[in-house]
């Protein structure tokens, strides 16, 4: 793992901010390409990814900081702000980002959950690039695994000034590896004939459910939010229990062809 890609004299260009910015480029990239194949709006997911890139950044900062790490912040104020060292928490970063996006379809009267559905797998190709940010930064890594097996985390490190030279479950790996896995299941379900708004039901659905089972790894932070859950998987069963009876009511409702435009024919 490498923090710095390197210095301008004292300040250090530091990996986990490249590679963030590369997911928030990438990710809107492929909700281009999404929304140029569906042949719909495609000429402002652009300006969607601006304003919903730094919405996420945002929002990312401050679901980690009040939610998961308030009781360092409430002593270091002032650091509320160094997103660069780390610390953003995707749930957060999704919901002020879908959130900037639909004030922006409001504005120019698009359909904001016909839009979220196609673009919707690219969320998660985002999310996918942003855990390599993770590994290289040193953070939202995992607990001991009590064996021989494991990352080891350099000095430097969160990580390393946690555990030391531990072997740590690689629970921030394995959680953009499945993220593909689910940008995958998202676009086969785009093929069949569902309703309006399940593919995003699905998105949250599925992504919350790999969220839960790999807290249960992590080790950046131990301390149970509610009934012995950690927050992340307080507000993932939430998530998951709102997006399944959301999916169930909408897919009651006969699927709906979206109109798309119809090419005029050369005379």
């Amino acid at each position: 793992m490498h923090q710095y890609l390197f210095h301008i004299g004292d300040f250090p260009v530091r990996m986990y901010g490249l590679v963030l910015c590369m997911s928030i480029f990438l990710a809107t990239g492929v909700a281009y390409f999404l929304a140029k194949q569906d042949g719909r709006w495609h000429t402002h997911v652009a300006d969607i990814g601006i304003y919903g890139g730094f919405a996420g950044i945002i929002g990312g900062r401050l679901w980690d900081v009040f939610f998961f790490d308030w009781d360092y912040y409430s002593h270091h104020l002032l650091e509320i702000p160094f997103v660069w060292q780390g610390g953003m928490a995707i749930q957060g970063g999704m919901i002020a980002g879908v959130l900037a996006g639909f004030v922006y379809c409001k504005k120019h009267k698009i359909d904001a959950v016909a839009l979220l559905d196609i673009v919707t797998p690219a969320l998660i190709i985002g999310q996918s690039i942003g855990r390599m940010a993770n590994l290289l930064n040193g953070d939202a890594f995992g607990s001991p695994t009590g064996g021989n097996f494991g990352l080891v985390y350099p000095e430097g490190t969160l990580a390393y000034r946690t555990y030391g030279s531990s072997p740590l479950w690689p629970a921030e790996v394995w959680e953009g590896q499945l993220d593909i896995v689910i940008f995958a299941l998202l676009l086969l379900f785009r093929t069949t004939n569902h309703a309006r708004g399940q593919v995003a039901l699905l998105y949250v659905m599925l992504y919350s459910a790999v969220r839960f089972g790999l807290e249960m790894l992590r080790g950046d932070y131990t301390e149970p939010f509610l009934f012995g859950l950690k927050s992340a998987q307080a507000t993932s069963l939430v998530f998951i229990i709102v997006a399944a009876v959301l999916f169930v009511w909408v897919g009651r409702k006969k699927p709906e062809e979206d109109p798309k435009p119809v090419s005029k024919k050369r005379k």
